[in-house]
């Protein structure tokens, strides 16, 4: 898991059936197997051996990604993917804003100062970047730092809003390298050498337009 699951925290169910999601969308009701994980995110298990693709259907939205090649898919249908034995079919909901970091070993690992902010072009979205100690039960007293970041898919703009909260050891001064995810362009776990903006962030409101 990369930092961004440690730190994620919006409130809701994180695995859940498709028709928590999906209501309307008959076939997605059908399917038995297929989940969401978090609001971007739809996984696809493998369930039978010895197959090299698998069908996936698509629920009704505006796009999905494939994470690991970037390519954008109309929702609404099935489809055929690749399902090498390393790999679960997995899909990212357009308008999602997806943090990446390094790899986190234990609860209360310092934060890396650089993160890569994968945006998902397609619809508007919104992600609550959520921190604290890791160690403790101090964000009961709330004690914790949240930043907002909104993405207005028409105006091609991204705006983080001013941090609120903090907690001992917080990270005054961080760098988020913003994405656009495209085919081959911000895919797979490993963090991406390609970036659109480079954003010095110290907690105050910053917009950035692509």
């Amino acid at each position: 898991y990369s930092e961004a699951w440690q730190i994620t925290k919006n409130g809701s169910t994180m695995m859940r059936p498709l028709v928590m999601d999906f209501s309307e969308d008959t076939s997605a009701l059908n399917q038995q197997f297929e989940f969401m994980f978090g609001k971007a995110f739809l996984v696809a298990p493998v369930t039978e051996p010895n197959v090299h693709e698998w069908n996936v259907y698509l629920p009704e939205s505006i796009a999905w990604y494939d994470f690991w090649t970037g390519k954008r898919l109309d929702g609404g249908r099935t489809i055929t993917t690749d399902a090498p034995l390393n790999k679960i079919p997995l899909f990212v909901k357009a308008g999602s804003i997806i943090p990446m970091g390094k790899f986190i070993q234990y609860a209360g690992q310092k934060s890396t100062d650089t993160l890569e902010i994968r945006i998902y072009q397609g619809a508007n979205g919104r992600f609550d970047f959520y921190e604290d100690q890791g160690d403790n039960d101090n964000y009961e007293k709330g004690i914790y730092s949240l930043i907002i970041f909104n993405w207005d898919d028409a105006k091609k703009a991204l705006t983080i809003e001013a941090r609120k909260g903090k907690y001992p050891g917080m990270l005054k001064e961080r760098t988020f390298n913003v994405l656009l995810v495209s085919e081959n362009r911000g895919t797979g776990i490993d963090i991406s050498s390609m970036i659109d903006k480079k954003i010095k962030y110290a907690g105050m409101k910053t917009v950035v337009k692509f």
